[in-house]
């Protein structure tokens, strides 16, 4: 989803930190042999968790729908030394070879995965997060909203993606599009909830920024 004419866009992109040479090599293996692959965040949208997280400096990171690792390892680059990532993942075939990424980078031992249901894992990670991506499947954003906010320090943020659904927030809802419903009503909780201050960026195809007051 882009918002910008392509030239506009492109001198964005060229404008901006260019990815790491890891991050392109696991962007060219997704590709090759990972079903999906658009659902990897990219090189653009990338930089920008990147530059998020290194302005927050978190201690502790939840990430909600890992794939195969690329916002995580972007979202690494920001810890503290002694700093962790817990990322969530119910694809268990994807285990390996996240891994295999997460090793080769500097962030290996920060990196914690965790595979299954993320309703059902979030209760049992007994911590209090800087920072929170939910990237996960669009109909539980609600449901994942409402376990991590408790675990959410004050000043923490919520960076939500796919906020936009490509466009379909803005156009007439079918009955049967789950999906869309699902990120209307939850942009409709986020920025109704007072709790939190939100912020929609119109980056790729939609990047919420929530503050916990």
């Amino acid at each position: 989803m882009y918002f910008l004419p392509e030239a506009l866009d492109e001198y964005v992109v060229s404008h901006s930190e260019q990815e790491p040479e890891l991050l392109q090599e696991l962007t060219r293996e997704t590709y090759q042999k990972i079903l999906q692959p658009i659902m990897l965040s990219g090189p653009y949208q990338g930089r920008v968790l990147s530059i998020i997280s290194k302005l927050i400096n978190p201690k502790y990171v939840l990430e909600l729908g890992t794939f195969t690792g690329y916002s995580t390892l972007c979202l690494a680059e920001g810890l503290q030394p002694d700093g962790i990532i817990h990322t969530i993942d119910i694809n268990e075939e994807l285990v390996d070879f996240q891994r295999k990424y997460f090793d080769k980078s500097n962030f290996g031992n920060q990196i914690t995965q965790h595979t299954g249901s993320a309703i059902d894992i979030i209760p049992t990670l007994n911590l209090k997060f800087d920072l929170i991506f939910i990237d996960a499947d669009k109909p539980n954003y609600s449901n994942y909203f409402h376990l991590v906010i408790d675990k959410l320090n004050k000043g923490g943020i919520i960076l939500s993606d796919n906020v936009l659904w490509h466009g379909k927030v803005v156009e007439p809802l079918s009955e049967k599009d789950t999906s869309t419903k699902a990120v209307l009503d939850y942009n409709t909780l986020l920025i109704n909830d007072k709790r939190i201050e939100t912020v929609v960026l119109p980056i790729r195809d939609g990047l919420t920024i929530s503050r916990r007051l």
